[in-house]
Formats: structure tokens, sequence, C-alpha cells
């Protein structure tokens, strides 16, 4: 959210009015919202109709894929992350860095929406001068854990906050049904094995550093449960995903993951990371993530090499040998920030001069009646318990936040880029907010 948060308000003070929230929420007002510009955050398959819903309605569409760091072979991330339909509709590409704008120009559905290489927002809120941004947040997570080490799990495709969602592990249990997928299978398989290979190492890892704490954040996808019954019985793991995960990251002594965008973000600040690769799969290891990390094969030599992070022995990967990788991957390291960049785009299509030409009124009406109905759907779905939509599992992706709030991380942010004094805040209603210049 603060990525975004940041992104509005860059956006906000060189000329355009900003509505942030929930995604779902936002989509639920769509078709009362004057013409402009939607930012989406992926172009799956599962947004086919909200996209067409927001092109019969008059808005045109930019969008980025907040996952696209997350280097799958290109056909499976196509399959997927991409959809020739939302491709169709979309009107500028956003890119992370050249090689995923490679990947873009590459599918076969790529119809030909410029490519603007300009990194994330997320990255902007690593970069030196935001990073004092977090400044109350990491002395608050050391003054309760102090010296700790922290896990950074990502299994929810097979630990789901509601099981009938974690999609690779279905994908197991019905290998043998008809139209089963075999990558889906394989990588569900070799997720499994990681996730019970993490839960082997919990206890272990809490022995060996038994006079630090270590903290397990999950994926907020994730079902806590199988960490919490492990917690039970070490005093020293704490079970704990509260607020974004920058701040955690500056605050701990090293980190723990396998095949997370979180090693990426720890990259980029510097923190020492380590991959942990009970198993290893050419076919199915994110390789990208744990590249940028040193590596462990076995529990001991995990432990060992945690250990020596702590006393000061080992520390991350090189710069050199961290930028060699990361550049081709991510845009705005330095420069003008990734926000910038993006508004950039946006001025450069002239979106702040003139709204998206309107829909003939049949097409309007037409988006309108079908986002009337799906919103109608979406919100008995929320109240449908084990649904994609329901409110526990919204809450518990999107948990409540003030206008003062976020008047305040605004604030922060303004002081540290000597700016912002001007953007004000409004709440149109629950989880969503106007922001403006």
């Amino acid at each position: 959210m603060d990525a975004k948060l940041l992104l509005a308000c860059v956006a906000a003070e060189r000329g355009f009015p900003v509505i942030i929230g929930s995604r779902a929420f936002v989509h639920y007002m769509v078709s009362s919202i004057p013409r402009g510009v939607y930012l989406a955050k992926s172009m799956r398959t599962l947004s086919i109709r909200m996209f067409t819903i927001l092109r019969q309605l008059g808005h045109e569409i930019v969008a980025w894929d907040e996952e696209g760091l997350m280097r799958w072979p290109d056909s499976e991330y196509y399959r997927q992350r991409l959809s020739p339909i939302t491709m169709r509709q979309v009107s500028h590409l956003i890119a992370w860095g050249p090689d995923n704008a490679r990947v873009f120009q590459e599918y076969p559905g790529y119809h030909g929406a410029p490519i603007h290489i300009t990194g994330n927002p997320r990255i902007d809120l690593l970069r030196q001068e935001l990073r004092e941004y977090y400044h109350r947040d990491v002395d608050d997570i050391r003054s309760r854990y102090g010296d700790f080490v922290m896990i950074s799990t990502n299994f929810g495709l097979v630990n789901h906050f509601f099981p009938k969602l974690g999609a690779l592990k279905m994908a197991v249990e019905r290998e043998n049904a008809a139209g089963a997928n075999s990558y889906d299978v394989g990588k569900g398989r070799h997720k499994l094995t990681l996730f019970n290979s993490f839960l082997e190492l919990l206890p272990a890892l809490c022995e060996a550093l038994s006079d630090h704490n270590i903290v397990l954040r999950p994926h907020p996808s994730e079902n806590n449960q199988p960490y919490c019954a492990i917690a039970e019985r070490y005093e020293n793991l704490k079970i704990d995903n509260a607020g974004g995960i920058s701040p955690w990251l500056i605050a701990t002594k090293a980190l723990i993951a396998n095949g997370c965008t979180t090693m990426i973000e720890a990259a980029v600040l510097g923190t020492p990371t380590v991959a942990y690769q009970p198993v290893v799969s050419d076919a199915y290891d994110d390789d990208l993530p744990n590249s940028l990390s040193r590596r462990a094969f076995t529990i001991d030599e995990l432990c060992r090499c945690v250990k020596s992070i702590v006393r000061g022995e080992l520390g991350a990967l090189t710069n050199k040998e961290r930028r060699k990788t990361l550049d081709q991957h991510i845009a705005a390291l330095d420069g003008p920030l990734a926000a910038e960049r993006m508004v950039d785009v946006l001025k450069a299509g002239e979106y702040h001069l003139k709204r998206p030409k309107a829909t003939p009124l049949g097409k309007f009406a037409k988006g309108w009646v079908h986002n009337t109905l799906r919103t109608a759907v979406k919100q008995i779905n929320m109240r449908r318990p084990g649904h994609r939509n329901n409110l526990t599992l919204h809450a518990h992706r999107f948990p409540d936040i003030s206008t003062n709030e976020i008047v305040e991380r605004i604030a922060r942010m303004g002081a540290l880029l000597k700016r912002f004094e001007t953007i004000k805040v409004t709440q149109i209603s629950k989880h969503i907010f106007r922001i403006s210049g």
C-alpha cells in the first residue's frame, strides 16, 4: 500500500486526482467514477470481465504485473499471468525492467501497446532517499524482537487461508482428473516439499539460535496455523505479518526464504539473505530471488550460515554482484523515482489534459449493467464461507486504515522528499480514498 500511496501522491501533485483503495471495492464503484485511467496490477484471465467493463464505461487501462519479477519459464508465466484478451484492452504497459519488457514483447498475445521501462514504486521506498520512511516502524520492530532473524514464506498456493483456493495443492490432489496440467502438478509437488521442509527447519533453527528471536512472516494469502502450532513449542519463534515487509527487511539481521519477491527487495536494501533449498529443480525453482542470496541446501548448512551472519562474519552478496543481476530486472534503482517515471507515461499520454473519449451510450449502459450485476454477485460471495471474495479473507489481506493514518504516511514521505505539502486525503467510502493536489 505504501508504494501505491507514493505513486498516488506523485500523480496528484502533477495534476491527477487519484482514487486509491481495495481493488474489490474500487471495482464496485467504477461505474460512478468519471472517465479516467485505471492502473491495473495484473493482466490475468480473471481480469477479462472487469477489463471489458472498464472499457465499456470509457476508462482507459494502463497496466503492469505486480508479480512480474518472479521468473517462471516464459511459457508458464504467459499461461499463469497474462491473457491475450486483457492485453488487448491495455493502452500502455509498465515494465519492472528490461527482462520484464522482453517478456511482454515476446508474448504471443501482445498487441503492440507501448512498453515503458519505469521500475516499480515498491523499490522507490527501498532507495536511500526514502528508506528513513520506515524509521519509526523499524524502531518499533526492534524494540519488540531485538536482534532477530526473519523467515519469509510464500506458500499460499499450497497452504492457502482457504484450503480450496490453494491452486497448486489442488492440482496435485486432482492430478488424475481430466485436463490436469502436468506443470502445475510438478510445481505443486515441489512447493509442497519446500513447505514441509520449512516446517521441519523451524524447530532446528529455533534451537540453533536459542538466544535470538526467529520471526516468521507468512504471505498474506497463507494459513498461519501450521506455523503457530510450532511456535507454541518454541518461545523464540514469533509469527507476525503486521504491516508491510520493508521495515522488517531493514530491521532483521538476516532473511531466510526461497523463491519470493521479498528476497529481491532484501537485495536492493543489502540485507543478508539465505536461500534455503532443500530440494533443487531447474524446472520449478524461482531462480532470480535465489540467485541474489547465499544458498544453503541442508538444515545444518543453513544454521551455520545464519549464525555466521548474526556474528558479523558474513554479509549480503557484494553490491557489484547484486547490481549485475538487479539491473537486468529492475529500473529506477537510482535517478528519477519509478513513481515519477510512471506519471511521466501518463503525462505523455496527456491524460492530465483530457478524459478518455466517451463510449456510445448503449455501450456505456451495457458496462453499467454488467458492473451492477457483477457487484451484486461479488457482495453475495463476500458472505460465502471459503470463497475467494469472502470478507474474512479480504480483512486478512486488506486491514482497515483511517484517513489520519494515510495523512501521517504521506507526511513522512513528504518530509524526506521535501514535497507533498498540498496533498489532501478524503475518504469516499470504506477502503476507498481520494488523493488530490
